[in-house]
């Protein structure tokens, strides 16, 4: 754990120019659902940095490095592949370019405004006995999203001198994550007229996917400077704006850029569509275009605001997390998911993941219109021919939902995860089900969502084997959440699942109309042996410990805590051979404990405090995803000291580098944690039966919090001291709901004591 950002309630602010540099750039990061970028400086930088700008849905098929193929192998990895870099504004003074990698600088300030969406930085430059302060502030647009905004300003505090800015636009970037330092962009066009513009478009790749074509345009808006020139290059077009600065004088440009992808518009359109853009945020300058943005941004904040009082650090931690997913997705184009990295790096690809089902839509649920919630599934719902495509060429039927993914086919080149982590498919199964409890609807479910079922329970009945001298039905060869075992037999999460999934899928197809029924083309007898499989399958236990067996042979490890590892050996995913770590009994992240967190109102108390209490002392939580699991079990085990400490690893993961990989970028598919650590551990709340229920404490370190959630056409804040819960009705009819096991009626005001 290191903390490299102060602790502020809105803010993250670093006042060290070189200071894990990389980390930096990854915590400054701002985004729009549409394009975002990393917290890189516009004058350039020559240290160590990681120049990264990201377009939402915009990828590029790279080719599979693999020693042997195999049948079934994905044909390539897809991956989010690095824009043209549009905020860079070269600084000139006196003919010297600044470049605080090796000028000197003092009252240095990099602030990440969350409460506003901006970025921006200070600092006073200084030469020769001359002292220039300058601030940059820039915004990807929250009301435009085509939008980003750079303001430069220079003002003299001692001295005199020229000063020349040179916006421009580069499309010569590369990925860091390049197999062969490959470029993936083409130029197709550029000019200068009505504004400097660059077009470009990915190369050509040789599994006939789509190729994207991007086209961004500048205008520069400027207060004391003159336009002198405008010139092009190879995947460059820039401005030269000039000026003399006298002692106690200002000046300032502000760089508009629009950001226009083939994902909306037509190449031969995508000029005039840019241009359009540029002209309408030109006339409304600088000022009206930031009002408009941070009025957005207020909008989202009303509603999904979470207040802590008496700890600035976990207060920070939620907020930063809320606003980075904020950044990266709100439900405006059902194209589009959340990739874990989101727009800040490239590990990962920038692909969707089961990350989403399983961490980011039970908080969505809860703070954004149900109709956001309702994209991420109808997402899965518009990819289910790719999940049977996966399925087949495994030699499966039914639907296999990917692993990773932009099209819904399966692009990820680890034969562990394509082949063997086939859990995804019971995250997608409960995606389904939460959204139909949490809103007491099952439109959706009836509609489109039996779709999905049924082409996942066909996959689950042909996946699994009957074993005749057990007499149940099994499934080998996988992998479970945790990453830290491949090629296991009968995970109990997997297993687990797919009988739920099974179930689930029956007991919906009870609900549903002849027609629909018809539709769906159900075999004769397909349905009975379902039932055999749900009624048979196979679960490894252990009685004597009173467990659920993370997979067949796992109790046969050398069974030791994470404790007993010595500090230099973490993250063990940085220090040990893959081999060593899946001989170890070490976990990467919930497992069985996954399962009781999905299903959490099938299992017992004594049935979760056993499992938590076997698991997690061997957990090393090395993904991201692990911690909020804990958190939540911890706080309805009663076990709150746990419950805390895994909070703030979940709430503060990327500002405290807790896995010391926060320079490739922020883990945007956990940012739910913080969230769903307070609103699921601390205040108990439930609804997987269909009704609303808490149990909420307030955690000793904090004075109190509070929290809204929309639930079924209300709106309810709900504050929680030590000593006293309230809950308050601000929109929508009387509520009945379960507190502490009780049924209560909300309608205005509800206080309660806290039950210890």
């Amino acid at each position: 754990m290191e903390r490299i950002a102060k602790v502020d309630p809105w803010k993250v602010i670093s006042t060290d120019v070189s200071e894990k540099k990389r980390v930096q750039e990854s915590l400054t990061s701002i985004g729009n659902g549409y394009m975002g970028l990393r917290g890189n400086f516009e004058e350039g930088y020559s240290g160590d940095t990681h120049i990264g700008t990201y377009l939402a849905g915009v990828w590029y098929p790279d080719k599979t490095r693999v020693g042997w193929w195999k049948i079934g192998y994905p044909e390539y990895f897809g991956k989010v592949i690095n824009a043209t870099n549009f905020i860079p504004v070269t600084v000139l003074i006196d003919g010297h370019k600044m470049d605080l990698a090796v000028d000197e600088v003092r009252d240095y300030t990099l602030e990440l405004d969350m409460k506003e969406g901006i970025l921006n930085r200070s600092f006073v430059w200084e030469k020769d006995g001359k002292a220039i302060a300058f601030t940059f502030s820039r915004f990807v647009s929250a009301s435009t999203k085509e939008l980003a905004v750079i303001h430069v300003e220079a003002t003299s505090q001692k001295g005199e001198a020229s000063i020349e800015l040179i916006p421009h636009l580069d499309g010569d970037v590369v990925n860091e994550d390049s197999n062969y330092d490959e470029v993936f962009w083409l130029e197709r066009n550029r000019g200068l007229s009505p504004h400097p513009y660059l077009t470009t478009k990915t190369i050509e790749n040789n599994f006939g996917t789509d190729r994207f074509t991007v086209t961004m345009m500048m205008a520069n808006l400027t207060e004391g400077l003159t336009s002198e020139s405008a010139a092009d290059s190879d995947m460059k077009v820039e401005e030269h704006v000039t000026g003399q600065l006298a002692e106690g004088e200002s000046v300032s440009l502000t760089k508009l850029v629009s950001v226009i992808t083939s994902r909306d518009v037509e190449e031969s359109d995508q000029v005039d569509a840019a241009e359009r853009i540029v002209a309408e945020a030109m006339d409304k300058g600088y000022a009206s275009l930031k009002e408009a943005h941070v009025e957005e941004w207020a909008q989202r904040w009303k509603n999904a605001d979470v207040m802590i009082q008496g700890d600035e650090a976990s207060q920070q931690g939620v907020r930063f997390n809320i606003f980075q997913l904020f950044s990266t997705y709100y439900g405006e184009d059902p194209r589009l998911n959340v990739g874990p990295k989101g727009f800040t790096g490239e590990k990962y690809g920038g692909a969707t993941y089961w990350d989403t089902e399983s961490c980011i839509l039970p908080m969505y649920l809860s703070i954004t219109d149900e109709e956001i919630s309702r994209q991420l599934l109808v997402y899965r719902h518009n990819q289910l021919e790719q999940a049977h495509i996966n399925a087949q060429k495994q030699g499966l039927k039914g639907a296999l939902y990917p692993m990773v993914t932009f099209t819904g086919i399966e692009c990820h080149n680890e034969w562990e995860i394509t082949f063997e982590e086939i859990h995804r498919n019971g995250a997608i199964a409960h995606a389904i089900y939460n959204y139909s409890t949490y809103f007491g609807d099952e439109s959706y479910l009836l509609d489109k969502g039996l779709d999905v079922l049924v082409g996942i329970s066909r996959f689950w009945a042909d996946r699994v084997h009957y074993s005749e001298r057990n007499k149940q039905y099994m499934i080998h060869g996988v992998t479970g959440p945790n990453e830290y075992e491949n090629n296991v037999n009968n995970n109990w999460y997997t297993n687990t699942m797919a009988a739920w999934t099974l179930r689930y899928t029956m007991q919906s197809l009870e609900k549903a109309s002849k027609d629909r029924l018809s539709a769906l083309a159900l075999e004769p007898g397909e349905t009975d042996k379902w039932a055999d499989i749900v009624e048979h399958m196979y679960f490894p236990e252990d009685e004597e410990l009173g467990i659920f067996v993370q997979h067949d042979t796992f109790l046969d490890k050398d069974l030791r805590p994470v404790d007993s590892l010595k500090p230099e050996e973490r993250p063990i995913n940085q220090n040990w051979s893959w081999d060593k770590i899946l001989r170890s009994p070490f976990i990467k992240q919930a497992d069985v404990l996954q399962g009781m967190y999905f299903l959490n109102h099938e299992f017992t108390q004594e049935e979760k405090e056993k499992n938590f209490d076997f698991y997690e002392p061997m957990t090393v939580h090395e993904s991201s995803l692990s911690p909020l699991v804990h958190s939540i079990l911890a706080s309805e085990l009663g076990k709150k000291e746990k419950a805390f400490e895994m909070y703030e690893r979940t709430a503060r993961l990327d500002l405290d580098n807790y896995n010391n990989d926060t320079e490739d970028g922020l883990h945007i598919t956990s940012m739910s944690g913080g969230w769903l650590s307070i609103v699921h551990g601390f205040a108990g709340m439930r609804t997987l039966e269909g009704h609303l229920s808490f149990e909420p404490y307030c955690p000793t370190q904090w004075d109190g919090y509070q929290f809204k959630l929309k639930y079924r056409g209300r709106l309810i804040a709900v504050h929680v001291t030590a000593d006293e819960v309230e809950f308050s009705l601000q929109e929508g009819e009387a509520l009945t709901f379960t507190l502490y096991g009780k049924e209560v009626t909300l309608d205005g005001t509800l206080s309660h004591a806290i039950e210890k």
